[in-house]
């Protein structure tokens, strides 16, 4: 999203705020570690929420640090046109628990997992069994957890480019070839996520907060977005689920300021690239991270100017 059109998003949502519940999950000092997709990856949710954080606790804000990878889910399966085997977040996540230690997760995955095909029982029981075993690691390390719901997936953009795909399609389904109706797949693994699973602290349903914004906003713009290909939501739909999981957390949300989210962003990046290097994961194709103790003084600078 061009720089003056994050600018409008964060101006029309400045005067937002969001009611904290009595005692909010994250507290003051807290680790924080987000993990999931090419979602979280890309990390703006995470500046924002790190932003809102900084403001709330300015005297001893919590350590907020992105080890999203893309193309990443909890099942290890992989559509067969895939360029290389998806990454499985089980392959890493001991290691990231152990080198980082959270006091809170911040997990989000679902929309890979049902790898772009039509529902199937199989898959859906494999995304089940991978989510039952995150929150089993995570728990009984005594660590909080909040889960999010898949993001949704938003076959408007696509359709008429061919890059859908009917049931009986002659062709094999992928991230570049999606089933038609694999927002409703998807729906089925939100609504997995919304049944108050054993050892999750607390639940954050972003599917349903962007869905509602998406045909809010489609009332008068017909065409609206938040994903270009259906998958990937921009700034403003980074910020949808960035308020959703600060509501879930029963933290405030108090402001969105444009210097202060570009600052944070700087920070996401480095700490970002310098963990996923640290901790190690199986994706082909991701840039090297500076050293944790340079990133983390990079970080530190940008503390200072926030």
């Amino acid at each position: 999203m061009p720089k003056f059109a994050v600018a409008a998003v964060l101006v029309a949502f400045a005067s937002l705020h969001v009611v904290a519940q009595a005692k909010p999950l994250i507290q003051p000092g807290d680790r924080v570690l987000c993990i999931g997709d090419s979602i979280t990856a890309a990390g703006h949710y995470v500046s924002f929420l790190d932003m809102q954080l900084q403001v709330q606790y300015p005297n001893d804000a919590p350590i907020v640090l992105n080890l999203g990878l893309p193309s990443e889910g909890v099942t290890g399966l992989s559509e067969p046109d895939h360029p290389f085997p998806r990454p499985n977040v089980h392959e890493r996540l001991k290691r990231a628990l152990d080198q980082f230690r959270p006091d809170v997760v911040i997990a989000c995955y679902g929309v890979n997992d049902g790898i772009y095909h039509p529902y199937s029982a199989k898959r859906f029981g494999a995304y089940q069994a991978g989510i039952v075993k995150l929150i089993a690691e995570i728990k009984q390390r005594d660590i909080s957890l909040v889960l999010c719901t898949p993001i949704p997936f938003d076959p408007g953009p696509l359709r008429g480019t061919g890059k859908l795909l009917p049931l009986d399609a002659k062709k094999n389904f992928a991230w570049f070839a999606i089933y038609e109706n694999y927002d409703k797949v998807i729906g089925q693994y939100a609504e997995y996520i919304r049944t108050n699973l054993e050892g999750v602290d607390r639940t954050a349903d972003v599917f349903q907060d962007i869905t509602d914004t998406l045909i809010a906003r489609r009332k008068s713009q017909p065409n609206y977005t938040m994903s270009a290909d259906g998958v990937h939501i921009d700034v403003a739909g980074h910020l949808v689920m960035a308020r959703c999981v600060t509501k879930a957390c029963g933290n405030t949300w108090s402001t969105v300021d444009k210097t202060l989210f570009e600052l944070t962003e700087k920070k996401t990046k480095v700490l970002h690239d310098a963990w996923l290097s640290e901790v190690g994961h199986e994706r082909p194709g991701m840039p090297k991270g500076k050293p944790i103790a340079e990133a983390e003084e990079l970080a530190k600078e940008n503390d200072i100017a926030i």
